[in-house]
């Protein structure tokens, strides 16, 4: 008869890596929750900050479709992370959002585009992810879209993580 490994007493070395392979795992699980969506590397938050764009807006009869922030709120101090990220759209004079001209790009140099990264999260009503992972540090977006009707609106959005 074969006996099994498993069920034969291990040495005290054994039982101290076993229990130190387990310490690990279960940290590691900790560390980043199953649900968390990785929305900045480090070795894009490691650049260079960018310039915010220069958006002028000049005067319309009809108003623009705008971004608002929700989370992390504006002014709100440092966060952590993960942190939820929720921005609003809003549309004008019976226009709709087109979702096709949302544009979301992390400032830095040079300047990263994050909109395919993001696109499962964006609908209609806005932006909304929840547990994104960011590295610590300031951290600067620029969003931008389009009603049906072509008027352009836009925001910028930054936040600060702790260490």
């Amino acid at each position: 008869m074969t006996s099994l490994s498993l069920l034969q007493p291990m040495s005290p070395c054994k039982k101290v890596i076993l229990a130190g392979v387990v310490c690990l795992v279960g940290w590691f699980a900790a560390a980043m929750p199953a649900d968390a969506f990785q929305l900045i590397t480090p070795e894009e938050a490691a650049l260079p900050a960018g310039p915010v764009p220069d958006f002028q807006l000049r005067g319309s009869p009809t108003r623009r479709p705008n971004v608002v922030v929700i989370s992390p709120r504006p002014a709100a101090g440092l966060q952590h992370s993960p942190l939820d990220l929720k921005l609003q759209f809003h549309a004008f004079g019976g226009a709709a959002i087109d979702l096709n001209s949302v544009v979301v790009t992390y400032l830095k140099d040079p300047a990263i585009d994050m909109t395919q990264r993001i696109t499962p999260f964006i609908s209609a009503d806005g932006i909304n992810i929840s547990q994104a992972e960011v590295p610590p540090g300031k951290h600067q977006f620029w969003i931008e879209l389009k009603d049906k009707d072509g008027r352009i609106g836009g925001t910028e959005l930054s936040f600060q993580v702790a260490k």
